[in-house]
């Protein structure tokens, strides 16, 4: 007889899920989601400080031990004043220390659990940090009206309460991996990063769930094998360790920032050739044919290569916060024949302009800039990324309007097979608006096979 099969985890598989320690609503969302479990309904305000809004009496009962003090605070601000949602964070994580917070205890397996105390407060970084010290200094001022000075930590011990915020919390996420507000997760906060990550974090409201991108082939979980990521993965490993070095103070040093067969090609220019899809790296200044080809590279080439990366670099900065549809397709007219297909800038364009088109409702625009980026997608995201998973939905569902019954058909399934993994089978996403979607796209398709197979 053969020994026992190892019990192993499998993808998809929810390994940790825990409640927030602390956690604030992003103000962006307060008049349209519960300041308690973050979902998006009819919500009422607070009728005693009118500033924090339920969804409903259950949610404000719930909330009444933590608010009480916070709200006699808010209710003495000027009327209209929106508080900065890291000083609210962190009057809620002193409110919840005073209160025995320093022994709750985030389990991340069935016995290992961190504390409070556990977490590192960076003082040396945060001090040496200019825009952090001025960040902390505004938030001071701020936490001296949220806090009674009679319980108020010491200003050194709040630099380190807010070293803790700033390393250790997570952005909340809504189902299609917009930011909602901001979570402290004691337990969770172990989980360390890599650019290639084999675990996912994502949210039941404020409930955070962390799943497994890969079979695991142990039974006992090891947190020091296990990682996210902190940061967006379309970017060049400059870019992400600049930013990791920035908001975490760490240089990565995984696998993939030390691959520099991806770096070329995040950086890669279009060979002249137009016929030809070799990557270019033009940084390599001996480099004077297409090794592919054999096309010439020319002092002009590079010129208009520099250029128009740096053109598009400009306008991807000032696009950060709102994409316009016209300063896209004059991105993506320039850099084409110029920039390669997966050139990391190229494909930051085809998504702003992919989004600018979805807001202007150009339905048939939009679907072939959501095509050429799932290309970009699958080249730096792993299979199971919930931005390609989310992606593929979208691209589905503008088919489906455009009654492409057997192309939507495809990318929904597609949508699926990536969401079961990250968001599973109950999310209301995955329940809610993807199966209605396949269930319309298969009839679609269906009657379109029908009346195809009677012509």
């Amino acid at each position: 007889m053969g020994g026992m099969r190892k019990t192993i985890h499998r993808r998809g598989d929810v390994i940790l899920q825990e409640k927030p320690f602390a956690c604030v609503l992003d103000p962006r969302y307060r008049d349209s989601r519960c300041d308690r479990c973050f979902k998006e309904t009819k919500v009422m305000k607070c009728s005693n400080c009118l500033y924090v809004r339920y969804c409903g009496r259950s949610c404000q009962k719930e909330a009444w031990s933590d608010h009480k003090e916070e709200c006699e605070k808010l209710k003495a601000l000027p009327p209209g004043l929106v508080v900065p949602s890291a000083a609210l964070m962190i009057a809620r994580i002193v409110r919840r220390l005073l209160k025995g917070g320093d022994t709750h205890k985030g389990y991340y397996t069935s016995k290992q659990y961190r504390k409070f105390c556990d977490l590192m407060p960076h003082e040396e970084n945060i001090r040496a940090d200019s825009k952090r010290m001025e960040h902390f200094a505004t938030l001071y001022v701020v936490l001296q009206r949220l806090l009674d000075e009679a319980s108020r930590p010491t200003k050194a011990e709040l630099l380190r309460i807010y070293g803790k915020m700033c390393i250790n919390t997570f952005n909340i996420l809504d189902a299609e991996m917009s930011t909602i507000g901001t979570g402290m997760y004691i337990g969770a906060s172990i989980i360390d990063h890599s650019c290639r990550p084999n675990v996912v974090v994502s949210f039941d409201g404020e409930t955070l769930r962390m799943r497994l991108l890969e079979d695991y082939p142990e039974q006992e979980l090891d947190f020091g094998k296990l990682f996210i990521s902190y940061i967006d993965l379309i970017d060049t490993a400059e870019v992400r360790r600049e930013q990791l070095a920035e908001r975490y103070y760490f240089h990565c040093a995984c696998e993939r920032c030390r691959d520099e067969q991806e770096q070329k090609r995040m950086n890669a220019a279009a060979c002249p050739n137009t016929t030809c899809h070799e990557p270019l790296d033009f940084s390599d200044s001996e480099l004077n044919r297409c090794p592919a080809c054999g096309t010439a590279v020319t002092h002009s080439d590079r010129e208009a290569f520099a250029e128009i990366s740096s053109f598009t670099r400009d306008h991807l900065a000032q696009m950060k916060s709102v994409a316009y549809l016209d300063v896209s397709r004059l991105c993506l007219e320039k850099q084409s024949n110029v920039l390669h297909r997966y050139n990391v800038h190229h494909i930051k364009t085809l998504d702003n302009a992919m989004e600018s088109a979805l807001n202007l409702e150009k339905w048939t625009e939009a679907t072939g800039y959501g095509l050429r980026l799932l290309d970009g997608f699958r080249q730096y995201y792993s299979p199971y990324h919930p931005l390609l998973g989310l992606t593929y939905l979208k691209v589905g569902k503008l088919q489906l309007y455009q009654c492409q019954f057997t192309e939507a058909l495809k990318q929904l399934q597609q949508a699926a097979k990536i969401l079961r993994v990250t968001h599973g089978e109950q999310d209301d996403l995955y329940k809610r608006v993807l199966v209605p979607l396949l269930c319309d796209a298969a009839q679609g398709d269906l009657g379109h096979l029908a009346i195809a197979g009677e012509g």
